[in-house]
């Protein structure tokens, strides 16, 4: 089963949340449903960017290095895979 490493969004610009999971579906559902403090706080919902990675270790990694990022790193990877910032929960398999 795939590990995922996750950019929830309130909308463009807006709030960001960087998570990672197992299940992408169900761990949206939870932030959707105000499970998470921050993004219940925050408004952030919209699922914009996602990666799978084969092992917990990398998912780990990349998890942390998105973190670490300057916020224009993270809009750039933000929009260069989803440049209006719509939801891609549909793009889930």
């Amino acid at each position: 089963m795939p590990h995922y490493v996750y950019i929830l969004a309130s909308r463009p610009g807006g709030a960001i949340y960087i998570g990672r999971t197992r299940n992408l579906r169900q761990r949206i559902e939870a932030h959707r449903a105000g499970l998470s403090l921050h993004t219940s706080k925050y408004g952030i919902r919209t699922l914009v960017w996602f990666e799978a990675h084969d092992d917990f270790e990398t998912s780990l990694r990349r998890e942390r290095a998105i973190k670490r990022w300057h916020r224009a790193w993270k809009d750039q990877l933000i929009t260069g895979a989803n440049p209006d910032w719509k939801d891609v929960i549909h793009a889930l398999p």
